[in-house]
Parts: C-alpha cells; sequence; structure tokens
C-alpha cells in the first residue's frame, strides 16, 4: 500500500509538472508600432533648456531659499543665498579705508591750495610745490584703490546670492537651510531648472538601428502604462556622437554595454500628462533596410535637405 501511494504521488507531481505555466498578464499593454516600418527607443522627457543643473561658486551654508518647487523664474531672479558675514565684515573695513584715504586727500589737497595760493612765489620753492602736487595725485589713487576694494567685495557678495540664469520652472530643490552647498559639479545639484513651454523627449536609437533614422520621419510618443495616451513629435535636433546608453528601462534583457544615438523631439507641454524626467516609449518611421542602403539617404543628407 505505501508503494502504491508513492507510485500515485510521483505520478502526479510529474503530470502536474509538466503542465503549461500560466503566462502573466503585463500590468499595461505595452504601446504598438504606427508605423509599417520604423526604428523605436526610449525617451526621457527633459525642458527645452535641457535641465540646467544650478550650483554656486562658493562653498557655504545656505542661509535663505527665495523659491519652491514648480515655481516659474524669471532670469536673474535670486533662488538661494550663501552666508556672506565674512564679506559683510571685510566690507565695513573697506568702507572705513574709503573715508581714510579721503579725508588723506582732502588734507593733501589743502596743503597744495595753500601753497599755491602764496602771493610770492619765492616764498616756497619749486620743489615743495612739485612734492604737493604728487601727494594729492598719490592720495587720490589711493582713494580709487580704496573704492574699488569695495566694489570688489561687493561684487563677491553678490555672488553669494544665485540667480536663475535663464527664464524656467524649479523642477527640483536638493538643499536646505542651514545646509552647507558644495561648490563645483556635483551628483545630485543644489537645484534643477528648465524651461518648460515646451517640452523636449531625448530618444536614446540603439547603434545596431541609427544608420535607419532618418530626420524627416513621422514620429509619434507613448505614455508608459497607457498607450491611448501619444502625441506627434516635432524634429528638433540630432547629437552625431554615439554615447554609452545611461538611460535604462529596467528590461530584463536589456544590455547594459549598448551605446545609442540620441535624436531630441518636441512637443506641446499640454498635450499628455507627462513630466520631466518621465520615461515614454517612441517609435519613429524608418525606410526599409533596402532602401535605406542609399548613400543619398544618410541622416547627414537628410538633415541638410531638412535644413535647407
Amino acid at each position: 500500500m505505501i508503494a502504491a501511494l508513492g507510485l500515485a504521488l510521483g505520478i502526479a507531481t510529474a503530470v502536474r509538472g509538466n503542465q503549461p505555466q500560466r503566462v502573466a498578464e503585463p500590468v499595461a499593454q505595452p504601446a504598438r508600432a504606427p508605423f509599417a516600418t520604423f526604428v523605436a527607443g526610449s525617451g526621457i522627457v527633459e525642458a527645452a533648456t535641457e535641465n540646467i543643473a544650478v550650483g554656486t561658486p562658493e562653498s557655504g551654508i545656505v542661509t535663505a531659499i527665495y523659491v519652491k518647487w514648480s515655481d516659474d523664474v524669471s532670469a536673474g531672479d535670486p533662488l538661494f543665498t550663501i552666508d556672506d558675514r565674512d564679506l559683510q565684515a571685510s566690507l565695513l573695513v573697506a568702507k572705513a579705508n574709503v573715508k581714510q584715504a579721503e579725508a588723506n586727500l582732502a588734507q593733501v589737497k589743502n596743503q597744495l591750495r595753500l601753497a599755491e595760493s602764496v602771493p610770492d612765489k619765492r616764498a616756497i620753492s619749486v620743489e615743495e610745490l612739485t612734492n604737493r602736487r604728487g601727494a594729492v595725485a598719490i592720495d587720490e589713487a589711493a582713494v580709487q584703490s580704496a573704492k574699488a576694494q569695495v566694489e570688489q567685495i561687493q561684487v563677491h557678495i553678490s555672488r553669494r546670492t544665485i540667480r536663475a540664469p535663464v527664464p524656467g520652472k524649479i523642477l527640483q530643490i536638493k538643499t536646505h537651510l542651514g545646509e552647507l552647498a558644495q561648490a563645483g559639479v556635483l551628483a545630485t545639484p543644489l537645484m534643477l531648472l528648465g524651461n518648460d513651454t515646451r517640452l523636449h523627449v531625448r530618444v536614446d536609437i540603439d547603434e545596431n538601428d541609427a544608420w535607419r533614422f532618418r530626420p524627416g520621419g513621422q514620429a509619434l510618443a507613448f505614455v508608459r502604462g497607457n498607450p491611448d495616451l501619444k502625441t506627434p513629435l516635432r524634429f528638433e535636433r540630432f547629437e552625431p556622437y554615439v554615447v554609452a546608453k545611461q538611460s535604462l528601462t529596467g528590461d530584463s534583457t536589456e544590455r547594459v554595454d549598448t551605446r545609442v544615438l540620441q535624436v531630441i523631439y518636441s512637443f506641446d507641454e499640454g498635450a499628455l500628462p507627462v513630466y520631466v524626467g518621465q520615461q515614454m516609449d517612441v517609435f519613429i518611421e524608418a525606410p526599409t533596410v533596402a532602401a535605406a542602403r542609399s548613400p543619398d539617404e544618410t541622416p547627414q543628407a537628410q538633415l541638410a535637405g531638412h535644413t535647407s
């Protein structure tokens, strides 16, 4: 009986193991290509000015932040301020030096005026008169130098207030009051700014398909998670240098050593409910392999005709 039960259990396990596994349905249906022949790539949404990483020329403690997320700013608007108390103290000394230099200048000018007003020219030597005029010139230069020192410190103080380089929207803020803001190029910028009046999408085309890309081809972008949301794209430019792929989709079959040609398209900001930094699926109409072999159909030749 035990042997029979073991045999029955083995048969049941084998039968169950040989049954086809049920394929899990995708969370969202992927977009379908709208063209008969095409090249495809993942695109990442960015601002029309590209995403500008705002930094500071000097490291220091953040003492004020004037903007918040999604604020629209104009060129020159203040974004945040770095502690400038050390410069303010130096400015007080520099202004005092200006007053001292001006007082010295007033004194030597008065001495020169007295010398020049002597009725009898024999009462003062030519050498003495020349020395007094030289002292006036030296003190005038000292006043100018002191004022220049004040202006220099004021310029350094103004640099401690970081301002928007271009009009746009605040996309990201990664600094806070009281934190040390490091100068230089940072992995995570202190602030991210970009003009989103018209959004761009940077499409990565695999180097194996780059030779089939044509600037004049139609292009459509689909929102990931809802293939019913799509918009036509307008060609802006392509960067004629193939780079290592950095924007990964997370697909298990994706290679990380792929090099891509980056093509930039644009679309109206209100056309789709998307945000800067979001990935999209992009399909670009392309000629068949046979037609794409013609030298006159290269991307450079198409771009020259498109520009003219």
